[in-house]
């Protein structure tokens, strides 16, 4: 987890890189920015509130880690930081070849170094990389004569950084400790930040042990299971429920343990065990079959885990818990299915 209690910015440069699409150019700022404490303040809540998950990932590349363009300069400044403005231009030249979406928009990029971020309860430098890509319109009042008068002025909401990263100094055989947050990019332009300008994989940590069990989970119920045993929706949704469950309540994650609270059948558990084989190979990933189990991830993919039977367009049934209480059936009359719900009491 990431605090900033003692944060403080060290040093800061800012460039103004354009749309390569459009053919703007990029303008180099000739030294550090240098701001009042007051501004600093405001700065380093800008850059920094957004950054809340607890998602981490690592620089990468196909063939040598050092040819990460971001990675390469990155270490650089961390063995120099008096070096941050020399390696801010290589940055936002990178930055700038990335940048050929037509949807991409020019901004402000910033390269900060900072000092004192809290990972983990221990204390770290980091390089943070930002840029503000749009504009919002403030109106500023001024008193005149009797009465006051109003402008309008184009300006950085602060509370809306379009996007960062931070590089944490820590595991640099590993491609650093990196975290990063993009709130405008959709559709194709959507991952240009993360895989073209930073080059970055998911770390293979608790978080993303407990993300990729869930989602192999889900998918094999949801999907896979209907094809190879007659199940019910009712079903489905019980062990989803059950496995929900099982990860708030459990810290050390156990395949043979989880496969059997939740499944509680040897062959639904063997079919389990297959797959899995299947799903690595498909999503080219190796599955960690004990790990400690991340809060924040169970929280996240619960949200997408959903325990609702859907029926038609009338009816849905959420269903918390308490399998015997709802069965299926079907009534030849009307012929359509039905199922019944028992309770003591409405609220």
């Amino acid at each position: 987890m990431l605090l900033f209690p003692e944060t403080i910015i060290d040093k800061l440069v800012v460039h103004k890189v354009g749309s390569k699409y459009n053919e703007e150019n990029i303008r180099f700022s000739k030294d550090l920015l240098k701001t009042e404490n007051e501004i600093k303040d405001l700065l380093t809540r800008y850059f920094l509130t957004p950054f809340k998950s607890n998602e981490y990932f690592n620089f990468f590349h196909e063939s040598d880690l050092n040819l990460n363009e971001v990675y390469h300069y990155a270490s650089q400044i961390f063995d120099n930081p008096d070096k941050i403005y020399d390696q801010s231009i290589n940055l936002a030249k990178h930055l700038y070849e990335s940048s050929t979406h037509p949807n991409i928009n020019g901004g402000e990029f910033y390269t900060v170094y900072f000092q004192d971020i809290e990972f983990n309860n221990e204390p770290v430098d980091a390089i943070g990389l930002f840029k503000s890509e749009s504009r919002e319109t403030f109106l500023k009042v001024y008193p005149k004569e009797d009465g006051y008068t109003i402008e309008s002025e184009q300006g950085i909401d602060i509370k809306k950084l379009d996007k960062g990263c931070l590089i944490l100094k820590l595991e640099k055989e590993k491609g650093f400790v990196v975290t990063s947050v993009d709130k405008l990019s959709k559709g194709e332009d959507a991952r240009y930040w993360i895989d073209d300008f930073l080059k970055i994989k998911q770390r293979e940590d608790e978080y993303y042990h407990t993300e990729n069990v869930m989602k192999m989970y889900k998918n094999y119920v949801v999907n896979e299971l209907p094809n190879e045993f007659e199940v019910t929706k009712a079903d489905q949704v019980d062990m989803i429920n059950k496995s929900k469950k099982f990860f708030k309540e459990t810290d050390n994650f156990e395949m043979e343990d989880f496969t059997e609270r939740v499944f509680e059948d040897k062959d639904l558990i063997q079919d389990f065990n297959n797959y899995q084989k299947t799903y690595e190979s498909e999503n080219e990933i190796q599955i960690s079959n004990e790990f400690e189990i991340s809060n924040s991830a169970v929280k996240k993919q619960s949200r997408v885990m959903k325990s609702v039977i859907k029926l038609d367009k009338n009816f849905h049934i959420y269903v918390h818990g308490n399998r015997e209480y709802i069965t299926k059936g079907f009534d030849e009359k009307s012929g359509m299915q039905y199922y019944q719900v028992f309770f003591k009491e409405e609220k």
